[in-house]
């Protein structure tokens, strides 16, 4: 997929803020040497003009930053309430296990203690290879429990437990699409393409339209940290398993479900 290999997510965040800063300080240094070169070429030529067009492409990458900020933080926070849903739902289905037969009760949750390993370490896995990999094993695991369970409700029914059993099971098993559909929804290439060119963009801007000719480090190291901080943020945000940004508290509730099994 485009999007997995997309070189904002593959490469080191700390990396990409080094070049974006570099790049920064390089558009400010050539908007500033142009700036200079037509002063020299059209005295008569003034950047007076170029306050509202500097306003406006600052005022759009405001705007921009803020809204995908928004977007980032918004997915954040449901990849968090998602894990803890999962959570839930695993361990209403342990305990619904408690109305079946000893034998199997304790054949379903062998499988059930087996597939909180393997959703362990989906969320600890990087690699798509391996995240798909685990996917495959938690489905071979939980299928033979759900076909049991349906069996099980067409030979002996009892409406209470099989009212129960079944939409819980459904309920866990459908709570994978939506984790793996939350981790791989991310914020757009095109949108953090546009955000860099408008902060390369702003910064040239600020260079030429500078009244002095003496450099003004200080608005362009805060107008740098600013951009860059915020960008970084976004990526943060979007790696949920790599940046400093992660949702390891809420999965803390994952593993707290090996409870269940610590007396057996």
């Amino acid at each position: 997929m485009i999007l997995l290999n997309s070189i904002f997510y593959t490469t080191s965040l700390w990396l990409i803020a080094v070049v974006l800063l570099f790049g920064v300080f390089v558009f400010y240094l050539l908007g500033s040497r142009v700036a200079n070169y037509i002063k020299l070429k059209h005295p008569e030529t003034k950047a007076d003009g170029i306050g509202p067009l500097e306003g406006a492409l600052l005022g759009l990458l405001s705007l921009l930053l803020g809204f995908t900020f928004s977007q980032s933080a918004s997915r954040y926070d449901s990849r968090r309430a998602l894990i803890v849903q999962e959570a839930n739902d695993i361990g209403t289905v342990i305990l619904r296990c408690d109305m079946y037969p000893d034998s199997i009760r304790a054949q379903y949750r062998k499988s059930l203690e087996q597939y909180i390993e393997v959703r362990i370490a989906y969320y600890d896995a990087t690699d798509e290879t391996e995240i798909k990999q685990l996917l495959f094993n938690g489905e071979k695991i939980i299928s033979p429990v759900w076909n049991s369970i349906v069996i099980l409700s067409k030979k002996s029914p009892d409406f209470v437990r099989d009212n129960q059993m079944i939409p819980a099971i459904n309920t866990m098993m459908d709570i994978v699409t939506s984790r793996d559909a939350s981790r791989l929804g991310r914020v757009p290439d095109l949108i953090i393409y546009l955000l860099i060119i408008l902060t390369l963009l702003g910064s040239f801007i600020v260079g030429y339209g500078k009244k002095e000719n003496k450099n003004d480090w200080i608005i362009l190291t805060l107008y740098s940290l600013m951009t860059i901080i915020t960008i970084y943020t976004i990526l943060d945000l979007d790696r949920p398993r790599r940046g400093i940004i992660q949702t390891s508290t809420p999965h803390e509730k994952m593993y707290e479900l090996r409870n269940y099994f610590s007396n057996e």
